[in-house]
This record gives structure tokens, sequence and C-alpha cells, in this order.
């Protein structure tokens, strides 16, 4: 880049980092300034002097690139860059980085989460204990619902990438049998998975986690005709993207118990709407798109997105995700 202290924007850093965190590694690259949130008007305003901007969820349009002639790299702090126009970019001799594989110990940690509080129900025993009902009981012990044990449940990965291989590798763990469907089944065979089709993963899946990137091909892939192809004691868990269920065919399913539950991480709009049909369901755990955020995922997010600067700096290519070409620059 050629360009001794460029100027850094980063414009929507909360969620990387709360507070918890130091951007002092971004800010010895370069001149760098740091907000927690920009709304779409202030965007252009913000970034009209830097050379490199970081945002996760801001939108870059043609019309938001046009503005910004001095702009020449964007550093996704997230693995999803569909809130850039890529074509846009690339033609404005913009690169556009990205981070990927940062969270897979995260989420699949909270998918577990999610299916052991569907086994356990550890907080609704934990509210009946503290509203005294251990206390009034004539035995020792007690359950509110049936406790059932992961051990040779089959549970269904759709998508075996780098997240779903970590939610195998805790599966097996368990002494769970899996089933997977993946693009490369060959490739990346294991002894523990056994590859299926789509429609035997819905009808013999006890837990379906969804962790594939949402496509134009896999949009509302859960829909009235795979949830009725699951079994009623099944549950389905997503982490990966909201648009991959059709939201009012799950609410059906959930109200009709032709799936035992559901525990969502994202939903189709974000944050949701005041009063969101799905939210609030005894038998729908909705959590706000955290299971990627633990501290030390969002520090590998961090160091991760320094070195993107860092090497576009220098004049290296990391993690580049437009088509940009160093012989543009």
């Amino acid at each position: 880049m050629n360009i001794n202290r460029p100027n850094i924007v980063v414009l929507d850093g909360y969620t990387l980092n709360p507070g918890d965190l130091s951007w002092n590694k971004l800010k010895a690259l370069g001149h760098t300034v740091v907000f927690d949130h920009s709304p779409a008007e202030s965007i252009c305003e913000r970034a009209k002097d830097a050379e490199i901007v970081l945002a996760n969820k801001v939108k870059f349009d043609d019309s938001v690139l046009s503005s910004l002639p001095k702009l020449r790299f964007i550093s996704i702090t997230a693995t999803g860059f569909n809130n850039i126009d890529v074509d846009a970019s690339r033609s404005r001799n913009i690169a556009v980085s990205n981070v990927v594989g940062y969270a897979a110990e995260s989420v699949a940690q909270h998918v577990f989460a999610m299916m052991l509080e569907f086994t356990n129900n550890v907080a609704r025993h934990h509210r009946s204990v503290v509203d005294g009902q251990w206390a009034k009981c004539p035995d020792f012990s007690y359950t509110l619902s049936p406790i059932s044990e992961l051990s040779s449940k089959t549970i269904g990965i759709y998508g075996l990438g780098r997240i779903g291989k970590k939610v195998a590798d805790i599966a097996s763990g368990f002494g769970m049998r899996i089933l997977a469907t993946h693009k490369h089944p060959e490739r990346d065979r294991r002894p523990d998975v056994q590859f299926v089709e789509l429609d035997q993963l819905f009808a013999e899946s006890d837990f379906l986690t969804l962790h594939a990137p949402l496509s134009d091909h896999n949009a509302k892939m859960i829909n009235r005709s795979s949830l009725q192809s699951m079994k009623p004691t099944a549950f389905l868990i997503n982490t990966g993207r909201g648009g991959l269920i059709d939201e009012e065919a799950l609410l059906e399913a959930l109200q009709k118990k032709h799936i035992a539950g559901a525990a969502l991480d994202v939903l189709g709009q974000e944050p949701p709407p005041v009063g969101h049909p799905l939210i609030g369901l005894e038998n729908c755990l909705v959590t706000p798109h955290q299971a990627w955020a633990s501290r030390e995922s969002r520090q590998r997010l961090m160091d991760a997105t320094v070195e993107n600067v860092r090497c576009f700096i220098d004049g290296s290519l990391i993690n580049i995700v437009n088509g940009w070409k160093k012989s543009t620059q």
C-alpha cells in the first residue's frame, strides 16, 4: 500500500470488542479511530479520510463506496461479507478481506449448551429449587421432566465445515451416532461420521444442527416439508444463518408438535422485531446471536483482522474475498 501511517476507521467495533480486548495492535499500524456503532447516515462522514476501514455489519453498496475515494481496503470483522458490494469494490480498486474459522470452538460449545438444556433442563430445575420446590419435596430427588442421555442419540450435521467438524468431535465424545451432509464426503470422510442424503438426515436425526453458509440454493431449506419429515421427538438447532429456516413453517411445527423443540441463535431479522412469534414459545430457545462471541473467539478474530490489515499495508494478500488483485493496487 506504501502508506506508512494509514488512516484506519473501525465503524462498528462493539460486538468484536465491547471493552475486554485491546485495539492497541491495530493502532500501532496507523492512525486509528474506533466507533462502537455507526448509523448508516454517518458512514460517509466518518470514513471520508480512511484508507482502511474495519466493519462487521455496516453496508457498503456502490453509492457508499463512490463517496469514499481514499478507501483502499475493507477488513470485515466476520466471515460473512454479504454486506459488501463485491463487484463495486473490485471495480473501484478496493480490496476486501474476511476472517474464517475463528469461532468454531465457541459455536460448537453453544450448540451443546442448547442441546443439554433440552435434555437436562438445568435452568428450569434451578428455578424450581429457588422457588422452594426442593425444600418441600418428600424425596431427596425429583425431576420436572424426563432426563435423557445424549449417548446413542443421533445428531445430524448440515454442513461439515470447521464448525461442523468441531460439533462432530464433541458428539463423538458423548457417544452419539453422527450423520452429516456435505459437498465433499470423499475428501472429508472420517470414521465416526456417516454421510447421508438430506432426506435421511431429516428423518433420522434426534438433533439436527445447521452449519452451512446461506445461499440461494439452501434458503429456507427448513420448511414445512422438511419439518414434517423429522421425528416428533427431534430438536432443531440453528447457529448458522436465520435465512436457512422458513420461520412461519417452524412456528407451525412447534405449535403443532411436529418436532419437540428448536434452539435458535440466529433469526431472519436481527435484531428481531418486538413480538417476534418464535420468541417466548415454551419449546423454542432463542439466544441473541452469541454463539460466536466467547472472549477467546473474539480475540482470535481481533488477531486475524489485525494480520489482514498488516499484510495489506505491507503489500501482501491474505483472505481476499472480492477477487482484488495486487497488480491493481
